[in-house]
């Protein structure tokens, strides 16, 4: 590709909306432009990288035997009532209507859609297992559009679904497909690691995320030297629980006017806030449920989903707390709760002489003990793990880092074709509810993610294996016939062996040329100038390392070709 001919609007500044390194360089570089908001157009440069990373993508998943299909962005929502998401997954749900008033959405995700092929398609145990897979654009509905791609409403994704007979089947699978993520992303040059996740809107019993390793990164990874890993909201640890030598004391009824946070009522009282246990009410698939921690430690929402077996956690509205406590946002207590279960974690149980909501406005109560003063419908561990506490395997610090999730994969079970009615006929002839698998890659996101751990102060510095060109040509002066005529036949010879070639054939001055080159960062830069040529060589710069190479004119191209081979 000629530059002057190509859409590649580069920026010198950093756009002022953007926050991550990613999000300004693919901005700065012309890879991206924002249309609104969450939404963003690829241009040639964006296109070319998307291209490279999806040719990855498919080579790998072809290799452990998936089969690529197409499914529709319009999903029916006939399909999704089938399951219950169409009144559960939330407003992250594209919805429209047709003509005819019909509902559909825009697809996030393809469970029914999937699961409504084959199950009209398959009938026999014998045609089990297989996977297929689709590259497709999805649609998301996010409170927060951010961090450019990263977290956006529309994107690019790769999204597979296994089917099978039985659990041993899926485990192979699940396997064979991490196995394939990991060759992915280490053809993409990637620093990652595979975690344990929660499940989410998605559901199932298992599930993983791998993990980028990133500064900017949205999640938070604990980890633990023993080898354990998962998300913040996933993962399982010891939480000391404080010092209590103290006998139970009787509960006491203590005003504290306009007191609602755990900061501002542990102040007021005079206590550490690891001695107040809060309540937050949320609704769990459309009912109210209390869930109680220490008021030192989060809630993980994940967890609470999982404890209550629920699709969907989102708190409760202020009205229906209001209505089910009889006081505001601020004083809600599990004491004379009635009418919901209480969830609390492990760490509540052994508490005495705690500080909770009064369930009535300025009134909190102290000297409360779970178990004395309120009962607890069940104890779980619904608290967010952090820095800090003990693993609860083998029993060590742990420690956190930031990431960007790339990926996930989800074992379903029978969760979509039960309700679906998807079924094969076994060996006896009896109809069994297909097995499932799902595995999401976000490919737009992982474009993102390389640039977030492949840059320097002056640009982006693409790997090889993903860059949208190979090698950019760089001629000092267009003046100069000499130096033109040499960079067209590199140019035509290049392409010729089936490299990429972005050629900087522009009438603008060096500095401009070197600053736009770095700014993109293609892996290789030829610089064909005056003086060099005067001594019979081009000049090859590695962009990642600075390391430059001379090349005999005559045997520029083999020389091209061998630096290539070296670079990752």
């Amino acid at each position: 590709m000629r530059w002057s001919k190509a859409l590649i609007p580069t920026h010198k500044e950093d756009p002022s909306a953007a926050e991550t390194t990613s999000h300004k360089l693919m901005l700065r570089s012309g890879c991206i432009r924002k249309l609104t908001s969450g939404v963003y157009n690829y241009l040639p440069l964006g296109r070319r990288a998307l291209l490279k990373v999806e040719q990855i993508v498919r080579e790998e998943m072809d290799a452990v035997g998936c089969q690529e299909i197409l499914m529709p962005v319009l999903c029916p929502s006939e399909l999704w009532r089938e399951t219950g998401r169409w009144d559960v997954y939330g407003k992250e749900l594209w919805r429209v209507r047709d003509r005819n008033s019909r509902e559909f959405a825009l697809g996030p995700t393809h469970e029914e859609v999937v699961t409504d092929i084959v199950r009209n398609e398959v009938r026999s145990y014998r045609e089990l297992p297989f996977t297929v897979y689709q590259i497709q654009t999805k649609f998301r509905d996010e409170l927060r559009p951010r961090f450019g791609v990263v977290r956006s409403r529309e994107f690019l994704m790769k999204d597979a679904y296994s089917f099978h007979r039985d659990d041993e089947s899926l485990d192979e699978t699940y396997r064979d497909i991490c196995d394939a993520y990991t060759r992915i992303f280490e053809r993409c040059s990637l620093t990652f690691r595979p975690v344990e996740a929660a499940t989410g809107a998605i559901g199932g019993s298992h599930s993983h995320e791998f993990m980028v390793l990133s500064d900017t990164g949205e999640s938070e990874i604990i980890v633990c030297e023993c080898g354990y890993a998962a998300t913040d909201e996933r993962a399982e640890g010891a939480v000391d629980p404080p010092p209590c030598d103290e006998a139970p004391g009787e509960m006491e009824r203590v005003e504290t006017p306009e007191m609602r946070t755990i900061e501002q009522v542990s102040e007021f009282l005079g206590i550490d806030p690891g001695k107040l246990v809060k309540t937050i009410i949320y609704e769990a698939d459309g009912r109210p449920v209390a869930a109680l921690v220490r008021g030192d430690r989060e809630i993980s929402e994940a967890k609470l989903s999982m404890a209550l077996g629920a699709d969907l956690i989102v708190p409760a509205p202020p009205d229906v707390i209001e209505k089910l406590t009889g006081a505001p946002v601020g004083f809600t207590g599990p004491v004379g709760l009635e009418g919901i279960d209480v969830i609390a974690d492990h760490t509540v149980e052994p508490l005495v002489n705690v500080v909770v909501g009064g369930n009535a406005q300025d009134v909190h109560l102290k000297n409360v003990k779970p178990g004395r003063d309120f009962k607890v419908t069940a104890f779980h561990d619904i608290v967010l793990v952090r820095k800090g506490d003990r693993c609860a395997r083998c029993g060590a610090e742990l420690d956190s880092f930031r990431g960007i999730e790339v990926s996930q994969a989800f074992k379903l079970g029978t969760k979509y074709s039960s309700s679906m009615n998807a079924t094969y006929l076994d060996e006896d002839g009896v109809a069994k509810p297909f097995i499932m698998g799902c595995y999401g890659l976000g490919v737009s996101r992982t474009v993102a993610a390389i640039i977030e751990q492949h840059n320097d102060k002056d640009g982006i510095t693409w790997p090889l294996s993903v860059a949208p060109f190979a090698v950019e040509i760089l001629v000092v002066s267009m003046k100069s016939e000499e130096c033109t005529t040499l960079a067209d036949r590199l140019y035509t010879d290049l392409k010729a062996a089936g490299v990429d070639v972005l050629y900087d054939d522009r009438d603008d001055s060096a500095g401009v040329k070197f600053k736009d080159a770095d700014l993109v960062g293609m892996p290789l830069r030829v610089t064909i100038g005056a003086r060099g040529l005067k001594s019979g060589v081009v000049e090859a710069r590695v962009r990642k390392t600075g390391e430059v190479t001379e090349l005999p004119v005559d045997d520029a191209v083999q020389g091209i070709l061998r630096i290539l081979e070296t670079l990752p």
